[in-house]
Order: structure tokens, then C-alpha cells, then sequence
């Protein structure tokens, strides 16, 4: 009888096909929150004392499908339906949404009525709200920033009428004061992030990590969350983050999807999404999940933080290569790469159209590193204000933003350009040297062409962005001489399947044509 309760009334499931608001909120389709929900030792779903939150309710997904375990697990010690829907809705099951209209649709999706003290709901309560709660919360505006979130205040300082996204498990210092009570299970989908007022309006901070920490605080016996995986290379906001995440062993299960659009079908998020379990009580390696398209590669269990990799090794396929290559201990690459404004030149200088002295230098911005694309540009050699130990190099340059596409196989990297002396570039490109020559650039150029190359550069790289971190993993080589992959494949032992997963996730590169 249990099992027909909630496939009446949802069919065809509405939280399947429902269209997500934004990047910041998206919804999390019933068969990703089940995945989740399978992570978990199913004897909770037999308790009647298990208690679970999620934080940041949206369309009440995750509690509709916990109840649907719950009614059928406590059917053994509560056999009258009603009796048992009052208890887990009532007793078990607790939400706090992220918006008022989400506070409706969870309330809807969960008790089957908006409001659940009214006749159509299936659990009675006293008031309009259940245990899904939604509080309006005020930002704590300072220097024009939330001190909790970091949002904009011209962005978020609104009308009462508007929504704040002032989100409520975030904007306290004593999150396990808000229900005052233990939960076993913390389970959610939180909101990405927030505009941060930079750029112009266009730049976002991340605030999902903020959930986790909050959600930690509550000390559950349980936690799971989906979130960009953005975090497992750092970068904005996410540098702490990433290394306490690393070296808690508590996390015990990790599933990653490079590809978003995997797990949320018809989105886009750069660098791709994850879901974990993290056990209070439990410590070790964890079991690590790889998905592509329908396959599942996994699990490994090992290590989150590889030694002497500073970072989340996202593939599993990909150790055993890194193993083979760290066993050499080579030279980095990144050594040789600079840093971002390798000439103290933005991304909004563009140069002069005409040599105005015979000592101006020829400058590459983005547009011009080839013939084709655009005219020469010029700038004065007095205009260049670091750097210029590197004017007179032969240097490879590349770009410090690769393709926008998430999908594979991927060039992970736009292709290198050799930078005669006497030539500089403004902040699209990073400066690779110094080297004796233009043929030993072109050995240089020849290695970064190779599938191999570019994906020890995949390990470290998790969004569009490749700075010099992004090399750490990559050997130096012999640079009198070119390289092809075979070559690379021989040196370092690769075996077919290792050879096979590394052509099957990069693109090749063809130094003397167009675009790849």
C-alpha cells in the first residue's frame, strides 16, 4: 500500500522534467538524489528515530524520496499508513527552503499541498509551514559586501518584495540553533553562487562551500551534498575549502562527473559537478566514482590527496599514469611557465596599430598570435613594467583560457605560438622559455601538442582558466629534439587501456592548421 502512496500522484514525475531557475539553483533530478540517497546505510530508512535535513530546499526532491524509503521501511513497526505518514512527517523529515516560492513547491512536492495545515495535505500540521521552513533573512551588509556570503550589496540589497538570497543555514554563526535539534542525515543541493559585484556585475562568488561548513557544524552522523567540482583544483574562494575537504578522511565515497550535463541533463557547469558522503564516525580512503556518458569507472578507493600532487586526482584512470610519471622525478613544466600579466599588460591593452620607434616591440593580445586573425600591434619597450628579463627570449606563447566546451574528447589547451625576441603579450597569454632558439621552441610546441602533455594538464585543470598551476604535473623533456605521443607512451610505460583513456579524453592537435 506504501508504495502506491506518492506514485499516484506523481506521474509523470513533474521534478523530472522541471526547468531549473538558474546556474545558482538547480534542481536536482529524483534519480540523482536516489544515487544519493543509495550512499547511505538503508537501515536508517528502518528507524523511526532517524532524523533528516536538507538546508536548501528547492522542489523538495530529496525529502519526498527519503519519505518514500521511510514509508516503506517503517511499515513493519507502524503498519497503519496514516499513522506512520504523520510520524515521518512530523518526526523524521525537517527543511529549510531557499526562497519563499521554493518553500511552496518543496511543501507541495512533499506534504502534496502548500499549505500543510490545510484539508489537502496528507499530514495535518497547525500551521502553513510543516517542517519545511522559510524565514526571510537580512544580509549583514559591511563595505558594501555580507559579511556571511560575500554578496554584493548593490546586487542584494533589495525591496521587501524581492527575494534577498540571503539563504538561512549561511547566515548564522549557530546554524544547529535552528531547529535545535540532532540530525542524523544532512542531504542537500545548495545553491553555486552569488554575484560578488566584480566585473561589472558579472562576477560570481562561490558559496556552496559555505553549506558544507555550516552543515558540518550541525555535527550529523551523515552528510551529502551535490556541488560544482570546481573545488577539487581551488582557485576563487575555494583554496581552504579544497584543502580541508582533501585531507578529511572522512569523506568516504566521492561521484564525479567531469561532464555535468551527465548528471543534470541540458546543464552547463564548467569543470563539472560531484556528489559525496561524508560519516562523522567512519575514517579512511575513500571509494571514488568516475562517470562518463552512462559509464561508471569505479570505485577505486584511495586517497583524496595524492602525494606530492596538491590536488584531487578526478579520474581514476589517470592515477596509475601520474604514478608512472611522478616515479621519474622530473623537472615540472610549471617552472617554466610565468605567471598571469607576464608583462604587466591587461587584457584591455591592445597596442598601437603603427611602429612608432624603431625599439617598440611587436605585442600579441588576444586576436593577433596569428596572421590570419588580426594586424600587428605595438607597444613602446618603456611601457613594459615587469617582465623584461623575458623581451628578449625565444618563448612559446599560449593562451591563459582554454575552450569553453565541456565536452570530450577536448583540446584542453588552444594551441602554443612561437614569440620571437623582442616580442611581448598582454594578459591573454602566458610566457613558456627561455629556450636557445625557434627550433627548440618548436620542440617545445611539438610536446604541448601531444595528447600526453595535455592530459597531465587535464589532472589540475577544472575550468576554462589554465594558469601556471595548471603545468605542476607535467614533465620537462629533452627539448633538442621533437616528441610524439608514442614516444611519450614508451617512456613512461603506458599500457593500452592507460593509452586508450587518455585518447579517448583528448583531442589532437594540429600545430600547422586552423582551429582544432
Amino acid at each position: 500500500m506504501s508504495n502506491d502512496f506518492y506514485s499516484g500522484i506523481y506521474n509523470p514525475d513533474v521534478l523530472s522534467c522541471l526547468a531549473n531557475l538558474s546556474n545558482d539553483e538547480v534542481f536536482t533530478p529524483p534519480e540523482v538524489a536516489n544515487s544519493m540517497l543509495d550512499m547511505l546505510p538503508q537501515e536508517l530508512f528502518s528507524d523511526p528515530n532517524t532524523k533528516f535535513l536538507d538546508p536548501a530546499c528547492k522542489s523538495g526532491v530529496f525529502l519526498r524520496e527519503i519519505a518514500k524509503r521511510l514509508l516503506t521501511g517503517l511499515e513493519p513497526i507502524l503498519p497503519d499508513l496514516q499513522q506512520r505518514i504523520d510520524h515521518i512527517f512530523h518526526h523524521q523529515l525537517y527543511g529549510i527552503a531557499i526562497t519563499e516560492l521554493t518553500s511552496l513547491l518543496s511543501r507541495r512536492g512533499v506534504y502534496c499541498s502548500k499549505y500543510p495545515n490545510s484539508v489537502y495535505s496528507v499530514s495535518r500540521f497547525d500551521d502553513a509551514e510543516g517542517n519545511i521552513r522559510y524565514k526571510r533573512i537580512p544580509h549583514r551588509w559591511k563595505n558594501g559586501k555580507c559579511v556571511f556570503c560575500g554578496a554584493a550589496q548593490s546586487q542584494y540589497d533589495r525591496d521587501e518584495m524581492l527575494e534577498t538570497h540571503a539563504y538561512e543555514l549561511i547566515h548564522t554563526t549557530k546554524p544547529e540553533d535552528i531547529f535545535k535539534m540532532k540530525f542524523d542525515v544532512i542531504i542537500s543541493n545548495p545553491p553555486y553562487q552569488l554575484s560578488d559585484g566584480g566585473g561589472n556585475g558579472a562576477s560570481a562568488k562561490p558559496i556552496y562551500q559555505l553549506f558544507v561548513q555550516q552543515a558540518q557544524k550541525v555535527n550529523p552522523r551523515y552528510l551529502s551534498m551535490i556541488i560544482p567540482s570546481r573545488w577539487f583544483a581551488g582557485g576563487k574562494g575555494l583554496d581552504e575549502f579544497r584543502d580541508r575537504m582533501l585531507n578529511d578522511n572522512r569523506i568516504r565515497v566521492i561521484h564525479d562527473y567531469p561532464e555535468a550535463s551527465d548528471c543534470f541533463s541540458g546543464v552547463q557547469i564548467k569543470g563539472g559537478v560531484c556528489y559525496f558522503l561524508w560519516n562523522r564516525d567512519e575514517h579512511g580512503d575513500c571509494s571514488v566514482y568516475s562517470h562518463k556518458g552512462d559509464a561508471v569507472q569505479g570505485p577505486i578507493i584511495r586517497p583524496l590527496l595524492e602525494a606530492g600532487c596538491g590536488t584531487f586526482i578526478r579520474y581514476n584512470e589517470a592515477v596509475s599514469v601520474i604514478h608512472k610519471v611522478m616515479a621519474k622525478n622530473e623537472l615540472s613544466m610549471e617552472t617554466l611557465v610565468s605567471t598571469r600579466l607576464p608583462f604587466g599588460l591587461p587584457n584591455t591593452f591592445k597596442g598601437n596599430k603603427v611602429k612608432n620607434s624603431p625599439s617598440d616591440l611587436l605585442v600579441y593580445v588576444s586576436g593577433n598570435d596569428r596572421e590570419v586573425r588580426g594586424s600587428a600591434a605595438y607597444v613602446a619597450r618603456n611601457v613594459i613594467s615587469r617582465g623584461t628579463e623575458m623581451i628578449g627570449w625565444h618563448k612559446v606563447y599560449i593562451a591563459k583560457a582554454g575552450s569553453g566546451s565541456d565536452s570530450f574528447p577536448h583540446p584542453i589547451l588552444p594551441k602554443p605560438f612561437y614569440g620571437a625576441p623582442d616580442t611581448v603579450c598582454n594578459e591573454s597569454y602566458l610566457v613558456i622559455g627561455p629556450f636557445k632558439d625557434k627550433q627548440e621552441c618548436e620542440n617545445v610546441m611539438s610536446y604541448i601538442a601531444t595528447r600526453f602533455f595535455r592530459f597531465l594538464v587535464l589532472q589540475k585543470k577544472n575550468s576554462q582558466n589554465a594558469a601556471k598551476g595548471v603545468y605542476q604535473l607535467v614533465p620537462q623533456q629533452d627539448f633538442s629534439k621533437p616528441w610524439t605521443d608514442a614516444e611519450l607512451y614508451a617512456k613512461y610505460g603506458l599500457t593500452d587501456e592507460e593509452i586508450a583513456f587518455i585518447e579517448s579524453m583528448i583531442r589532437p592537435m594540429d600545430l600547422t592548421g586552423g582551429e582544432d
